[in-house]
Parts: C-alpha cells; sequence; structure tokens
C-alpha cells in the first residue's frame, strides 16, 4: 500500500481528520534526504508506537536553509515518493518554515516522533505539542546514520580509490 502524498498541509489536515477518529496519530518531520537505515528504523518504531504515522519534510528551500547550499540532494516531490512507499507511513506532507510549529498546530498529532540523538530540551516544539496534548516520542537506534554523512561521503569518492 502506497501512504498518501499531501504535500499542501491544509490538504494533509483534511485527509488525517477524516480518518483519525480513535487512533493515535504521530508526525515525523524532517529533512529526510538521502533515505537511510536511521530513517527506516525511526519509522518502523513509529509504526509501533501509533496509529498513523505522518511525515513532514522540510521543503527544499527550509532544508537549504538548514543544511546549506547544495542541499537537499533529493528533491522534495522524490523524497515525498521514496516515503510513500514505505509500508510503515500512511502520509507525508511538507512546511515550509524553519520549525514545524504551524504545521503541528494544524495537524494535532498525539505524538512529536522524534530521533534518539533529540533531547526534550533539543526539540523545539516539545512545548507546543504537549499544549495541544501530545506527547514528544524519542525512537529509533542510537544515532549513528546521517543523511550528511552519506553526502559527505558520495563527494569524496568510492573508499580506497
Amino acid at each position: 500500500m502506497t501512504a498518501a502524498v499531501l504535500l499542501d498541509a491544509t490538504a494533509a489536515a483534511e485527509w488525517l481528520a477524516a480518518r483519525r477518529e480513535g487512533l493515535r496519530v504521530g508526525v515525523a518531520v524532517g529533512c529526510f534526504d538521502l533515505l537511510h537505515v536511521g530513517h527506516a528504523r525511526l519509522l518502523a518504531d513509529a509504526r509501533r508506537a501509533v496509529d498513523l504515522v505522518v511525515v513532514a519534510l522540510n521543503t527544499d528551500a527550509s532544508v537549504r536553509a538548514l543544511k546549506g547550499e547544495g542541499r537537499p540532494l533529493v528533491p522534495l516531490e522524490e523524497r515525498a515518493e521514496l516515503l510513500a512507499e514505505l509500508r510503515t507511513v500512511d502520509l507525508v506532507t511538507s512546511f515550509a518554515a524553519e520549525t514545524a510549529h504551524d504545521l503541528l498546530r494544524l495537524l494535532r498529532p498525539d505524538a512529536l516522533l522524534k530521533g534518539t540523538d533529540r533531547t526534550p530540551d533539543t526539540v523545539p516544539e516539545r512545548e507546543l505539542v504537549e499544549e495541544l496534548g501530545g506527547e514528544v516520542l524519542f525512537l529509533g537506534d542510537p544515532k549513528e546514520h546521517a543523511s550528511s554523512v552519506l553526502a559527505a561521503r558520495l563527494e569524496q569518492g568510492p573508499a580506497g580509490g
């Protein structure tokens, strides 16, 4: 089953509203540029923790603002398509702001899904999610994988020449 891809957040909120009754909704927010096993493990844990898994992708412009010129390596529409093919994901949307505050106000998730590299103090949306009655869940394996590391490896070329 392919997840819904609604990059417009208002359309995503409408889709969610029509399906969420009685279900626990979790939102994972991030760039997801160069999808890797750490992303897969986070989303697998998310599937076990909530009923509906939403991935909210930073737009290309917001990835560039966060990661610098040359990023993302994979454009928004392609990142969304890749994530939509994962069986752990129900909905893919996007947001353009530096943080996901406005998106979370719109989607009103039961859980904000973050990787283990974060702590309650490093999640800018934590207070908002808690005000909305939700919680922040720290999921996935220890942070040993990063798109930035993969991107750097690609620039360097194959190891050992």
